[in-house]
């Protein structure tokens, strides 16, 4: 990412990638920089982690991969929530950003989310408190539109996805700018690519807003990397002003 004349990597930024783990054996993501755990809730409702982070879907080395693509020098803390059938919890997602949060984190990317408006506030209780620790919380939007936590909270950058939106490119539904009358659902949120590619640059297995979510993780790192001493409610602001004004042709695909 080019930012202010210099060209940056995510060198020494932490991007914590909560979902079904990572590949480490994945050759797109041959040396790159990786760690990570996995949690369970215990009979108790208590977190449990364990040290094992092994993709049995394939969905948490996918957005992996995306994110190295935008971002190849930072580190990548894998924290593993589903399983193979993809399938996890509000509980599990705010153990997730608490952990990534306390791990040192910078950049929290959640490309999955629920449309359970009873959790919202467990969600946004951990979300706010990533952010007082310096971390900036990344969530994929309901693909139709609908609500989804944590994408909605106001301490997250929510982001969708479009196929007119090239890969190094994204915009901002700023809501003073474009009232939620005239833009719907996307007023305050990130629009960006959301196609996977592989290796040879062809469309991968996953598309829609858990890709878009990753590319603009990988951005905003990079973006991290370049303003290493600012809040991380600066980062947020500082990339929001390098989004593009959005076209009144662009919506959800």
């Amino acid at each position: 990412m080019r930012y202010m004349g210099k060209e940056y990597t995510g060198k020494g930024v932490r991007i914590a990638i909560i979902d079904s783990g990572i590949d480490i054996n994945d050759p797109r993501l041959r040396g790159v920089k990786m760690e990570g755990w996995s949690i369970q809730l215990g009979a108790t409702g208590h977190a449990l982690l364990a040290p094992d982070f092994a993709d049995q879907n394939g969905h948490g080395t996918e957005i992996a991969a995306a994110i190295h693509r935008l971002a190849p020098d930072a580190t990548l803390v894998a924290v593993k929530i589903m399983g193979e059938r993809l399938r996890t919890s509000a509980e599990l997602m705010a153990a997730g950003i608490e952990t990534s949060a306390r791990a040192g984190c910078a950049i929290v990317n959640l490309s999955l989310g629920t449309p359970n408006m009873g959790k919202a506030l467990l969600l946004r209780d951990c979300c706010a408190n990533a952010v007082d620790a310096g971390s900036v919380v990344l969530a994929a939007a309901h693909p139709k539109g609908e609500r989804a936590y944590p994408a909605d909270l106001p301490e997250t950058l929510g982001v969708a996805a479009h196929p007119d939106c090239p890969l190094d490119k994204f915009f901002y539904f700023n809501p003073k700018r474009f009232s939620r009358k005239e833009w719907g659902v996307l007023s305050g949120k990130l629009l960006t690519h959301g196609y996977g590619l592989t290796r040879k640059g062809e469309t991968g297995r996953y598309r829609g807003s858990g890709m878009a979510t990753a590319y603009l993780s990988g951005t905003a790192a990079c973006l991290a990397e370049a303003l290493p001493n600012v809040t991380a409610e600066e980062v947020i602001k500082r990339l929001k002003r390098s989004a593009l004004v959005p076209n009144p042709e662009i919506g959800y695909s």
